[in-house]
C-alpha cells in the first residue's frame, strides 16, 4: 500500500481484535494506514513521539482505541492538530462504558470524535476517517459513496424478502 494517511493506535495488542475492523474498512475503501501499539500509561514516550510526528510523517487522521481509563485518544489529541477518533474498547468488567465515558468527556479545546463501543465503533471510525479524507480526494469520495449506496441497496423493503 502507499503512504499511510491514517494511523490506528491502541493501548494494547489485545485491542487489535476490535481495532482490526477499522483497518478492514480502510482496506475496503483503499485507504493506506499503519497500526501501532502505543500505550498512554506503559509507553508514554512512544505515544509522545508518535503523536508529535504524525502530521510530519503524512498522517491525516488518527484512530485511537483504548479500554479502561482510555487516556490514549485524549493524550494523542493533546499532542497533534490532526483529527483523533476514539474507539472505546470493552476491556474491563464495565464492558467499555468506562472507556466510553473517559473518551467522550474531553475538556473543551482538546476534541476527540468518540465512536461506539467495540466493533461498531471501529468500523465507523474507519468509515469516518475515510469520509474526512474524501473531502479532498474525489476518487475516495466516489468509493465512500459507492459503499454507502451498497449498504442502502442491501436493506430489503419488506421483512419477507
Amino acid at each position: 500500500m502507499s503512504q499511510a494517511l491514517v494511523g490506528i493506535i491502541m493501548g494494547s495488542k489485545s485491542d487489535w481484535p476490535v481495532m482490526q475492523h477499522a483497518a478492514e474498512m480502510l482496506e475496503r475503501l483503499g485507504v493506506a494506514y499503519e497500526a501501532r501499539v502505543v500505550s498512554a500509561h506503559r509507553t508514554p514516550k512512544r505515544l509522545y513521539d508518535y503523536a508529535t510526528s504524525a502530521q510530519a510523517r503524512g498522517l491525516k487522521v488518527i484512530i485511537a482505541g483504548a479500554g479502561g481509563a482510555a487516556h490514549l485518544p485524549g493524550m494523542a489529541a493533546s499532542m497533534t492538530i490532526l483529527p483523533v477518533l476514539g474507539v472505546p474498547v470493552a476491556a474491563t468488567a464495565l464492558q467499555g462504558q468506562d472507556a466510553l465515558l473517559s473518551i467522550v468527556q474531553m475538556p473543551g479545546g482538546i476534541p476527540v470524535g468518540t465512536l461506539a463501543i467495540g466493533k461498531p465503533g471501529a468500523i465507523n471510525a474507519g468509515l469516518l476517517a475515510a469520509s474526512i479524507l474524501a473531502l479532498s480526494d474525489p476518487e475516495l469520495s466516489a468509493r465512500v459513496a459507492a459503499l454507502r449506496a451498497e449498504q442502502t441497496a442491501g436493506v430489503p423493503e419488506s421483512p419477507l424478502e
